[in-house]
């Protein structure tokens, strides 16, 4: 059997391709439409992002934790997502006036139920695990469109962390002949992809430096009882005092201690830690905990850039939802500072790719990699035993499925 979805003709031309992603935070869906040309720069048509109602954030939320991830609600939510992605795809081709015709591929991350990435024994196999829900076969009934989605259980039955997952894009987004580049995204967990000037591929290292916004947001929420979400510009922890003697005990995490490749996700640094911090709070105001947690931020990616560089870094490149937290990339610049590093923390806005929108392209082009039969990760930087090819195809409408007998 023989899959024949959309790709290049052997003259060039590009293809226009869909990437969606819903991250760590479950704060909703980011949509990017990306024309993609065999040869020549990528070309974003158009960003839109589709918010989760509270209800819904806060069920997927529950969804992975084990007190509350009960089976039959994660199937139902498996279908519940795929509409959602699905819609917000529709609505994104809406209002940038995109026929969802025009669309050659979507790319779909789904969302991080649960995260698993180190070895266990289990009925007599060695196994990593991963589960990202939304059904990429809703949403390549409801749309049309081949869909590509489970990028990360390759990697991982290849023996790697199915994490990080960007370190290609980032090589191929911005790689320099002269200028060595940390290249940050930090969305709920924060990762690094560290690209020397003039690198080849095999000289990229990647991997989870530890938590991004998911314990600001985590005690945002608890604080609030639910009403704020997240830390607006960091208004909150500018108000605050960073309680040293607590943020000393956070960076004392066994995770920190780890040699890449490695991973993480909210099961080590979500409602534990949340948690551990709220307990310990003594007379520390609602305030210093969130300046707390942004330093535990900004002073873990840091140490990671530090310990993971060779030489000087030329440019700190920030992208994710905590490129808009002027306040956090202020105390990632003084963390910075402290580990001797001289780079200029810059928001990828300023290298051509929107901020918010880097991990939807990314995943626009990991599926047209899948499609293609080419690998869409750096063994280096996951721990994978071999470069693989990322992502289950769900057929679209417009797929032609040819069967040899």
């Amino acid at each position: 059997m023989v899959i024949q979805t959309p790709c290049w003709s052997e003259e060039g031309g590009s293809l226009i391709v869909m990437g969606l992603m819903s991250g760590t935070s479950a704060d909703g869906i980011d949509v990017a439409i990306v024309d993609l040309p065999k040869d020549g720069e990528w070309k974003l048509l158009g960003f839109h992002e589709q918010p989760f109602p509270p209800d819904l954030r806060r069920q997927i939320l529950d969804l992975g934790r084990p007190e509350t991830g009960h089976v039959d609600a994660i199937c139902r939510m498996d279908a519940v997502l795929g509409e959602w992605l699905a819609s917000a795809a529709l609505e994104a081709c809406q209002r940038f006036d995109i026929p969802i015709e025009e669309i050659d591929l979507i790319g779909s991350h789904g969302q991080t139920i649960h995260h698993l990435p180190e070895p266990v024994e289990a009925h007599g196999f060695t196994t990593r695990s991963t589960l990202q829900i939304g059904n990429p076969s809703v949403i390549a009934e409801r749309t049309g469109v081949t869909t590509v989605a489970d990028f990360r259980s390759r990697d991982m039955a290849a023996g790697g962390q199915g994490a990080p997952l960007v370190p290609l894009v980032d090589y191929e987004l911005f790689r320099s002949a002269d200028r060595s580049r940390a290249l940050i995204n930090i969305g709920g967990i924060a990762n690094l992809t560290l690209i020397p000037a003039n690198a080849d591929p095999q000289g990229v290292v990647a991997f989870d430096t530890g938590p991004g916004n998911v314990v600001m947001d985590g005690l945002m929420s608890a604080l609030t009882a639910g009403a704020e979400t997240f830390d607006r510009d960091g208004a909150t922890a500018r108000a605050g005092k960073a309680q040293e003697s607590l943020l000393a005990d956070l960076l004392t995490h066994s995770y920190f201690r780890l040699a890449p490749p490695k991973s993480t996700g909210p099961e080590e640094f979500g409602k534990p830690v949340v948690d551990r911090m709220v307990a310990g709070r003594r007379e520390a105001t609602d305030a210093d905990l969130i300046r707390t947690a942004a330093a535990l931020t900004a002073r873990s990616i840091a140490g990671a850039i530090a310990s993971a560089s060779a030489g000087p870094v030329d440019d700190v490149v920030v992208s994710g939802g905590g490129a808009k937290n002027p306040f956090l990339l202020k105390l990632l610049a003084e963390s910075m500072r402290k580990e001797g590093l001289s780079g200029e923390v810059l928001t990828s806005e300023s290298l051509g790719i929107l901020p918010e929108a880097k991990e939807a392209v990314a995943f626009a082009f990991l599926a047209l990699r899948c499609v293609e039969g080419l690998p869409g990760t750096l063994p280096g930087s996951t721990g994978a035993s071999h470069p693989v090819v990322l992502g289950c195809v769900a057929p679209g409408r417009r797929t032609r499925i040819v069967v040899d007998l």
